[in-house]
């Protein structure tokens, strides 16, 4: 196999795979990058036999081959080559070189079919937006996945595609976030569906633009193509829990705020709450709230807002990262704050169909 490319699009593919490799596994080869050279491009493969990503770009090829190499190395030794061109070439025995300007490397890899074959998700059900809309949804709800391993289906985000919308919902029993996006397919792709985490994690790197998204879902994997980047994973075997029964009654109270500002608020106050006492009591009187945290080891703070409010006194509490979490995610200027009462839970919503609970705490 040989090949010559440029230093910029082989760095590009390979900063994306290498993060699939694990660092933590018993077989050998899934510390590798496959590498086929073949028809004008050369293709880079690297899987965790859960999740799989395939990068293709473009490149001179003289000698057409495949091979697997040591994908982080090879990461490292192509970032510190001193030109713009790079010349790849590997003979029989697996033995690659690696030559740019005056820079000569030698490493050894392992024959390709030691690689596991590259899963296919193929399947009738075929979704298509466009990869900046998808990635916004993971933006905005991402953030509330559970990282409690004992409640395995909530490490990921539901996928649910029914009447017509994809809605995502991700949960850790504390909070939950929801957004919703009209897409148009056929009643027999409805599906429900647990992307994991880690495929969450990688979706949000490389999604970009308004470029198109292809996606795939067969029996128990899902595909994402975007093009000259292709991910596919396997899903989360379980069911979602019913999240339409978390979403509370309609609301008593509705508060409308710059979202900048209640940020701000919440994040200083916060810096006077403990780990014991993790949270920050909101006061609503006569259009005004009182943002406050009081930890007697430690101190307190309080802030307090200028708000359009004509209810009755009423003080309820939340854990500030949980709080500030949305109100970080948004790309609104104004959200709004629902509430029944004390006990019940809040709930942030802003113009579009955006939903996040939050589960108030106990104050003394």
């Amino acid at each position: 196999m040989k090949c010559v490319l440029s230093k910029e699009s082989l760095l590009n593919a390979l900063q994306n795979v290498q993060n699939i490799v694990t660092t933590r596994t018993t077989l050998p080869i899934l510390s590798n990058a496959l590498l086929q050279a073949k028809d004008g491009k050369l293709i880079i493969s690297t899987t965790d036999l859960d999740t799989g990503m395939r990068v293709t770009v473009d490149a001179q090829v003289s000698k057409p081959g495949s091979t697997t190499l040591p994908a982080r190395r090879l990461f490292s030794i192509i970032r510190e080559l001193p030109t713009a061109e790079v010349v790849l070439e590997v003979d029989a025995k697996h033995s690659a070189t690696i030559t740019s300007g005056a820079s000569f490397f030698r490493i050894m890899g392992l024959p390709e079919e030691d690689f596991p074959s590259f899963p296919k998700a193929t399947g009738a059900k075929l979704f298509k937006m466009t990869q900046g809309a998808f990635r916004d949804m993971l933006k905005r709800t991402a953030y509330a996945i559970s990282s409690d391993e004992s409640r395995y289906v909530l490490n990921g985000v539901l996928l649910s595609f029914k009447e017509g919308k994809l809605t995502m919902v991700a949960t850790d029993g504390r909070r939950l976030a929801l957004v919703e996006h009209e897409l148009e397919f056929p009643k027999s792709s409805e599906a429900d569906v647990i992307l994991p985490s880690k495929a969450v994690q990688e979706l949000q790197r490389i999604l970009r633009t308004e470029d198109p998204l292809q996606i795939t879902l067969s029996e128990n994997q899902i595909a994402f193509d975007l093009g000259n980047i292709y991910l596919v994973s396997k899903l989360i075997e379980g069911n979602y829990p019913n999240y339409k029964q978390v979403v509370p009654a309609e609301a008593k109270e509705r508060v409308v705020i710059d979202r900048e500002t209640l940020l701000n608020a919440v994040r200083r106050v916060a810096l006077l709450s403990s780990e014991k006492s993790n949270s920050v009591k909101l006061t609503f009187s006569k259009n005004n709230l009182d943002i406050s945290a009081n930890t007697p080891e430690v101190g307190e703070a309080k802030e307090s807002l200028p708000v359009t409010f004509k209810g009755k006194d009423f003080n309820i509490a939340f854990n500030p990262t949980f709080m500030m979490d949305p109100l970080r995610n948004l790309e609104t200027d104004e959200v709004y704050l629902d509430f029944i009462d004390e006990l019940s839970p809040g709930v942030i919503k802003y113009k579009k169909p955006f939903l996040y609970v939050i589960m108030p705490m106990r104050t003394a």
